[in-house]
């Protein structure tokens, strides 16, 4: 009786035991967390920021654009409803992304081909190029809202283009001119002002190429051109990549219109962007149910661009 006994009190101590010791998943995270503890606690800041100001506000919206939420405590579920307005009757829509599409589609090529070829000529060897990167770069350090502020004024009708452009007894209306073409084509003159950025990530991007490359390519008799076509470009294709992808979305976000255009839009919407409908739908017309079902159309359709981009760059390295 009593070896039943005893032996019943050691199963007893066995189960308790065994209910206390740890899960072998819950050991692991308490190691993970004893070893990381630190990392963690710099990272926590950023997560919960991300968390409440951006996963949060991004729910909210998704949310919202099934609604007619106009700020008021009372508003009513519309399925669908803000997303057939959009593509059926909206008046503005389709020529606001018109215009969008136009200005991301134009002005990528061109910044990302000028500010290309501003990085070939500030890395050639030569004692003074250093100067010029830093002149060149400045223009980025300007806000953009001063910066558009300054281009409004230059692009008025007594501005410093027009006044230059009357020497030869033309004229122009810039940003106040009522075609979308002349109104745009205004801004990638602007965009000039600031390849700097672009110039500085190419840089980079010649910097980490070998030189054992160049080395090799004029060992076997290539010239300047040649090694240019033959190394540079290909070596700095990532980098390539990268711009265009941020570039691309850049522009689809661009609102920078309001700071110079006629109302924010443009004489006759010439210059109305996607993003500043956003702005006007949420904050001028409180339409915050519709401004977010916008703002949904915009990501899922830069979320396409960008994974086309993904595809061709996939089927590239691919082929190579």
């Amino acid at each position: 009786m009593y070896s039943t006994v005893s032996s019943e009190a050691e199963d007893k101590k066995v189960t308790e035991s065994a209910a206390k010791k740890p899960s072998p998943r819950s050991g692991k995270i308490k190691q993970i967390w004893k070893e990381n503890r630190e990392g963690w606690m710099f990272v926590a800041p950023l997560v919960i920021g991300l968390a409440i100001f951006t996963l949060y506000p991004m729910i909210q919206s998704l949310i919202w654009s099934f609604f007619n939420y106009t700020g008021a405590i009372y508003y009513y579920p519309v399925g669908l409803g803000n997303f057939r307005y959009m593509f059926a009757t909206d008046p503005v829509f389709w020529k606001v992304l018109g215009n969008t599409v136009f200005y991301a589609f134009v002005s990528v090529p061109i910044v990302l081909v000028s500010s290309y070829l501003l990085a070939t000529l500030v890395n050639l060897p030569y004692k003074s190029v250093g100067a010029f990167r830093v002149i060149y770069y400045l223009p980025c350090v300007i806000p953009g809202v001063v910066s558009g502020l300054l281009w409004k004024d230059m692009f008025a009708v007594n501005g410093v283009f027009n006044q230059f452009l009357g020497l030869f007894g033309l004229h122009s209306q810039f940003f106040e001119s009522e075609s979308s073409w002349t109104a745009i084509s205004s801004i990638f003159l602007m965009n000039m002002w600031s390849i700097g950025g672009g110039m500085i990530l190419w840089l980079s991007a010649f910097k980490a190429i070998p030189v054992q490359l160049y080395e090799a390519a004029k060992i076997d008799g290539a010239g300047k051109i040649q090694r240019f076509l033959n190394v540079t470009i290909p070596m700095s294709f990532p980098m390539i990549f990268f711009n265009v992808v941020t570039m691309l979305i850049g522009t689809l976000q661009y609102n920078g219109t309001l700071t110079y255009a006629y109302n924010g839009q443009g004489y006759r919407n010439s210059l109305y962007m996607f993003a500043v409908l956003i702005y006007n739908e949420a904050f001028v017309n409180s339409k915050y149910g519709y401004a977010s079902a916008l703002s949904w159309f915009l990501l899922i359709f830069i979320g396409i661009l960008t994974a086309v981009l993904f595809f061709a760059r996939s089927k590239i390295y691919r082929e190579d």
